[in-house]
């Protein structure tokens, strides 16, 4: 068993800072483990009692007792064991076990395999729509993107059935279910409809690299009004989100970018390192001794607390204004870039759209290789330079300056006629909004089209997301 050198904010991990010189937490040193070598299901309880014991944030919450022996499986059993903190919302399933080998996959290059789309439920009116399609990867090139209605799901065109029939039945994890594992390979026939009709269209999953910043959309500079406004579009925070962000803010800079949207409307966080990369970008202005965030453990774990510090970068910009584009899929590292402006910005640094998820905490990466185990535990907690944190009912609580806005499907994201980017136009150019409040923490869709609803959406989510499904919701 070894610790792995992942630390993260949210489902991800890494000491190794994106700007190469921001510090960042050093590797905590487990204590000896007593837990016998087998990969047995009772061997792996009891090495995932025994890291909960150790590290887990929240030790007071932790059953003084439990026999793991009614538990079929390690994850059930962990649930079991966080499920005081769970209903505290303190950790609504961020301890959890996943593979070694898939994650370290994701965080290196977003590699997975999957249609590569982003789905949207309207439950209410039992409708899902594709809120993002992703390039070099199956949908997309089979014509399915942004605003797509799927209406229908099979292994066959003989036997489709509706998504409304299968959600009436089984609710949205029917329609996870209807999708096929997660394995190259798996093909279903889909019934959709957009601006070109309704028709069906084979698609099978395989193994692709998630692009972090679109290519079509993920960068660019938007004039409104005469002024030209910086926008970003990050859909995780991985190791290859890199070089796409500082070829972004290079550009930004180039241009003399003073007002910047950063879009993380579905980023459900990822790297520590990334999210700190990415406020140095935004930070030309910082001294090196103004604090990005502080990152604590449990007090017996307090030698491994760190405070990292600007570290502004060859690309960075120093920002006047930041209108931050979230909703209720935006978690995590998402979070900490956002916190991390608002002692320095002020009202100048606005979350547009909705309230966000409500993650100040993150996970350490514990390993035990021989039986590609990692338990992913929640044992730090994350806070600004106001030692602002514990926004567990999303950053509502804590921001400045905020307007509400919807997720709009029927134009594409970045778009200057996108509701929410239209929004953060209005707010950079100084005009009136409505606030958002701590219960507006879903998605909405402008009615703006008779195929996408007004009731609110939310990012289809699995009953057991894997690591893709955490960092980046709603994919498939």
């Amino acid at each position: 068993m070894a610790l792995a050198t992942l630390l993260a904010s949210c489902s991800g991990g890494g000491t190794t800072s994106g700007s190469g010189t921001t510090p960042t937490a050093t590797t905590p040193t487990p204590s000896p483990t007593t837990t016998a070598a087998g990969c047995t299901l009772r061997d792996r309880q009891d090495w995932a009692l025994s890291q909960l014991r150790e590290w887990y944030l929240f030790p007071d919450t932790l059953p003084a007792t439990l026999d793991p022996t009614p538990y079929s499986t390690v994850s059930d059993y962990i649930d079991a064991l966080t499920a005081t903190a769970r209903a505290q919302r303190k950790d609504r399933y961020f301890t959890y076990l996943t593979s070694i080998a898939s994650e370290d996959a994701f965080y290196a290059s977003g590699s997975s395999a999957g249609f590569g789309f982003r789905l949207t439920l309207d439950s209410t009116g039992r409708r899902v729509f594709i809120a993002e399609a992703f390039e070099g990867a199956p949908a997309l090139s089979a014509g399915i993107d942004r605003g797509t209605e799927i209406v229908a799901i099979g292994t066959s065109a003989s036997d489709l059935r509706t998504v409304d029939a299968i959600i009436a039945a089984e609710g949205g994890n029917g329609v996870t279910n209807a999708l096929g594992p997660s394995t190259a390979g798996t093909t279903r026939v889909l019934r959709i409809t957009d601006a070109s009709g309704t028709r069906n269209v084979t698609v099978s999953k395989s193994d692709y690299s998630l692009t972090p910043v679109s290519s079509r959309y993920g960068a660019q500079i938007i004039t409104d009004g005469g002024r030209q406004v910086g926008y970003i579009n990050l859909r995780t925070f991985i190791s290859t989100a890199d070089p796409a962000l500082r070829s972004a803010f290079a550009s930004f800079r180039a241009a003399g970018i003073t007002n910047v949207i950063v879009d993380v409307r579905y980023n459900g966080g990822g790297l520590v390192s990334i999210a700190e990369l990415m406020t140095n970008l935004l930070g030309a202005n910082r001294s090196t001794s103004d604090v990005i965030d502080y990152m604590t453990f449990r007090p017996e774990k307090a030698s491994n607390n760190v405070t990292a510090f600007f570290a502004p970068q060859p690309q960075s910009i120093a920002p006047t204004k930041i209108a931050f584009i979230g909703t209720g899929g935006s978690a995590s590292a998402s979070e900490l870039v956002i916190a991390a402006q608002i002692p320095y910005l002020h009202a100048n640094a606005a979350l547009i759209g909705t309230n966000t998820y409500g993650k100040p905490v993150g996970q350490i990466a514990l390993d035990r290789s021989a039986c590609d185990d990692r338990l992913r535990v929640i044992a730090f907690a994350l806070q600004n330079a106001n030692r602002q944190g514990a926004y567990y009912d999303g950053l509502a609580s804590i921001v400045e300056a905020s307007c509400q806005a919807g997720d709009d499907l029927t134009h594409p994201l970045g778009s200057p006629l996108e509701t929410s980017t239209r929004a953060a136009l209005d707010y950079l150019a100084g005009r009136s909004c409505t606030t958002i409040t701590a219960a507006s923490g879903t998605q909405s869709a402008q009615a703006l089209s008779v195929r996408v609803p007004a009731r609110p959406l939310e990012l289809l989510t699995p009953e057991r997301p894997d690591t893709v499904q955490r960092e980046v919701p709603g994919s498939f």
